[in-house]
C-alpha cells in the first residue's frame, strides 16, 4: 500500500481538460472555504473516444497524483472518466493504493435527482461519444427509476467548437440545433436534456434557443455540488481531512500558458497553473 500523507489536504478536482472547470466552477460557488487542486491532463485530451482501458490507465494515474499532492478526497469532473474509469478505480485500486481515500464522479449525483425533474418520464442524454456507448446514465438513473426511458446521442463536434473559443458563433448554432433536433426527433417525449460532458454549458445559450420550450436543461455543476455537500453532511471524517483556506490551484500537462488562455473561456478570470507529467 503506498505511504500517503495523513494530514488534511485540499479537494482535488481531475478532468481530461478543461470541461470539469464547470464543476469545479459550481462545487466552489456552494463550498467556497474548502481548497481545492484542479488538475488538467490537458496534453492527452480529448478522452471522450478512447478505449476503456486507456481511459482507466490515464485517470488512475491522474488520481494518484492528486494523492501524491496530498488529497484524501477527488472528484472526476469527466463524463468519460466517470463512465470508463471510476468502478475499477473504486473497486480494485483504492483498497490497495489507501482504503481511507475517496473517488467520486460526476454521472451517479446527476442520476439521483433526474427522476424528481422528469415528468414525462423521458430523459435525454448529449455527451461524448465514450460516454454514450457506455451507456453509464441509462445504467445509473434505470438503477435509481426504473420507469425512466434514456435516449443518447454523442455530440462530437461540441467540445473543439468550445474549446477553439467558437461557442458565441453562427457555426455553433447549425452544430447545436442538428444534435438536438436529432434527439427530439428519436423520442420527442423527452422533456429533460441532461448535458453528459461538462464543457457543454459553456454552449447553454445556443442550446436553450434551440431546445423546444418544454424542455428543461440539466447541467452537472450544481447536482454535483449539492451531492458533494451531503456527502461531507454524511462523512464527517472525510470533511475533517479537506483544507478550508478558500484557496485554488491548478495543475496541466499541457503548456501553462495555453491553459491559461483556454481556462478563461470557462472562468472568465486570469490563473496561475503549474505544469505536472502524469507518466
Amino acid at each position: 500500500m503506498t505511504a500517503y500523507s495523513k494530514q488534511p489536504g485540499p479537494i482535488g478536482v481531475f478532468d481530461s481538460g478543461y470541461g470539469g472547470l464547470t464543476i469545479l466552477h459550481g462545487i466552489r460557488q456552494l463550498l467556497p472555504e474548502y481548497d481545492y487542486l484542479y488538475l488538467g491532463d490537458n496534453a492527452r485530451a480529448p478522452y471522450g473516444s478512447r478505449s476503456f482501458d486507456v481511459v482507466y490507465q490515464f485517470t488512475r494515474q491522474a488520481v494518484m497524483k492528486l494523492f501524491d499532492l496530498g488529497c484524501h478526497l477527488v472528484i472526476l469532473g469527466c463524463n468519460t472518466a466517470s463512465a470508463k474509469a471510476l468502478r475499477t478505480i473504486q473497486q480494485n485500486d483504492l483498497p490497495k493504493l489507501d482504503p481511507d481515500r475517496r473517488v467520486l464522479g460526476v454521472i451517479r449525483p446527476t442520476a439521483e435527482v433526474i427522476g424528481k425533474l422528469t415528468q414525462s418520464r423521458h430523459v435525454g442524454v448529449l455527451a461524448t461519444e465514450g460516454t454514450i456507448k457506455s451507456h453509464s446514465y441509462k445504467l445509473e438513473i434505470q438503477k435509481l427509476w426504473d420507469d425512466v426511458t434514456v435516449t443518447g446521442i454523442p455530440c462530437p463536434l461540441w467540445v473543439p467548437i468550445i474549446e477553439n473559443n467558437e461557442a458565441d458563433t453562427p457555426g455553433a448554432d447549425y452544430f447545436v440545433k442538428k444534435r438536438i433536433d436529432l434527439i427530439m426527433e428519436r423520442d420527442p417525449l423527452i422533456d429533460t436534456l441532461i448535458l453528459g460532458c461538462t464543457h457543454y454549458p459553456i454552449l447553454m445559450p445556443k442550446i436553450q434557443k434551440h431546445v423546444p420550450k418544454n424542455v428543461q436543461i440539466v447541467a452537472q455543476g450544481e447536482y454535483v455540488a449539492e451531492s458533494l455537500k451531503d456527502y461531507f453532511r454524511r462523512h464527517p471524517d472525510m470533511d475533517a481531512r479537506c483544507t478550508k483556506h478558500g484557496s485554488v490551484k491548478y495543475f496541466t500537462t499541457e503548456n501553462p500558458e495555453k491553459f491559461k488562455e483556454t481556462a478563461r473561456i470557462f472562468l472568465h478570470e486570469q490563473v496561475d497553473v503549474e505544469h505536472v507529467d502524469l507518466e
